[in-house]
């Protein structure tokens, strides 16, 4: 056992970086991208219901699984960043018990989540951004979502500890396998159970508790590093408030995502006039389709988080700098490879998802033109998507905290309200990507901070040598 984890310890120092993030970033993305497809699979075969409100309904809970969402990251992300490091410093009894105290945390979140949401489920709907004609369809959806959020939040954490250690095959086996069994099981509940839109929430529901028991059986068969034990269950409260302290950035990424998730909604809604539906379940197809594309950067990161984390720990500040030039490059490549595909085939795309009724051609019109936008400002992503994720693994929380909020809370909800009401629906169409180019600019200068810093170390080095 001992030989393993040193091993481990070896890959994760001395490996070539680019190869190392590579062989780390290829399962995360394919674990992303398979999620993001079942995500997207969801709306697909509910769009062929040919009821463009079920559509909407799909697109109002997705900010209920953003909140889920945003609960596993939190944790997941906190526990992960502090877990790599304790590692490059060869801690493993400290992370272990990290781990373990991370996993309570979000059973217990994501129960809790579970009871305020049955308990105000209408109002949580009406909130979320649903119209009348969409409401019984969203609590249908909703109702099976929040029964699988203990175990949703679970899965999310588990993920970002296997990560963390640079077990992220595991990670990609447990995500990938469970969006398949999402994907087999959505037209078998929807039409040949004939259950509707209930029936995609519960192929949801199902997938994520196969998920969360194949994420688990890593810790439990004894390949990860970390020992999971309830005995080890942090009793400082310092532990408890340094998990969330680390995820905070991750909290405001994802919760902020979740809460523009529902203003987008409601503008939408109050813009589109007579075309509510059309517009919520355009923009929420939107969502989804950027999803996708995003997932490709993120999953890069997120191979890019550990090798940062644990080599910062480790002192190897020359693996550091070539990981953070290694990973940008990657990304700004691969946006602008799907930003003109994306651009390009915008109306195809979001014509998969629409129906062939009036609202459905509305749909896509909404759609095809969100879409196009935010092709144009996806080049400018990755710059802060690096800084945001590099200041997190470093444990720097209040510079992560304050890069996270940038993109879809500090510029994008204040521009969203005021676009919405200066231009309607053109200005909901266009606020994502205002907001993203903003965030760019903004990034740059603590991109540049990071550098300064890491060559200051290095030169350190040299001197002391």
């Amino acid at each position: 056992m001992q030989a393993v984890k040193d091993a481990n310890y070896i890959k994760m120092t001395q490996t070539p970086v680019p190869k190392l993030i590579l062989k780390l970033a290829i399962p995360t993305t394919i674990s992303m991208v398979i999620s993001s497809i079942y995500n997207m699979a969801d709306t697909f075969f509910v769009s062929l219901l040919d009821d463009t409100s079920q559509t909407g309904a799909v697109g109002v809970v997705f900010a209920l699984m953003a909140i889920i969402q945003a609960v596993g990251f939190t944790i997941g992300m906190g526990s992960g960043s502090w877990i790599s490091r304790l590692l490059g410093r060869k801690e493993k009894k400290y992370a272990s018990s990290i781990a373990i105290t991370a996993i309570v945390m979000a059973l217990f979140f994501g129960t809790l989540i579970l009871l305020l949401g049955k308990i105000f489920m209408k109002e949580l709907m009406f909130v979320l951004g649903a119209t009348d004609t969409i409401l019984p369809h969203a609590e249908a959806y909703g109702g099976y979502i929040l029964f699988a959020a203990p175990v949703m939040a679970l899965s999310f954490t588990l993920n970002n500890i296997l990560r963390a250690e640079g077990k992220a095959t595991f990670s990609m086996i447990g995500i990938g396998l469970g969006g398949l069994l999402n994907i087999a099981l959505d037209p078998v509940f929807i039409f040949g159970l004939k259950m509707q839109v209930s029936g995609a929430a519960l192929a949801t529901a199902i997938s994520q508790c196969f998920s969360c028991l194949l994420l688990l059986a890593p810790f439990l068969l004894k390949k990860t590093s970390v020992n999971l034990s309830f005995k080890n269950v942090s009793k400082k409260f310092s532990d408890y408030v340094n998990i969330l302290r680390f995820g905070l950035p991750s909290f405001c990424r994802q919760g902020l995502s979740s809460a523009s998730s529902v203003i987008l909604t409601n503008c939408a809604k109050f813009a589109a006039g007579v075309y509510a539906d059309a517009a919520i379940a355009g923009m929420g197809v939107v969502s989804r389709v950027f999803m996708f594309a995003f997932s490709l950067c993120l999953g890069l990161g997120q191979g890019y988080q550990p090798v940062l984390g644990f080599n910062y720990g480790a002192k190897k500040y020359r693996r550091v700098k070539q990981s953070f030039i290694f990973t940008l490059s990657v990304c700004t490549i691969l946006f602008l490879i799907t930003a003109t595909l994306g651009y390009i085939f915008a109306p195809d795309i979001i014509r998969i998802f629409s129906d062939k009724d009036d609202l459905g051609v509305k749909m896509l019109e909404i759609g095809t033109y969100a879409f196009r936008a935010q092709c144009i400002a996806m080049p400018f992503l990755p710059v802060g998507v690096m800084c945001n994720m590099t200041y997190q693994s470093l444990g720097r929380s209040g510079t992560a905290t304050f890069l996270s909020s940038l993109r879809q809370g500090l510029f994008y909800i204040p521009l969203i309200i005021c676009l919405s009401r200066m231009f309607g629906l053109f200005g909901v169409e266009c606020s994502q990507a205002i907001s993203d180019i903003l965030t760019f600019f903004v990034s740059v200068p603590f991109g540049i901070r990071f550098m300064k810093e890491i060559n200051g170390k290095i030169l350190s080095e040299e001197n002391d040598d």
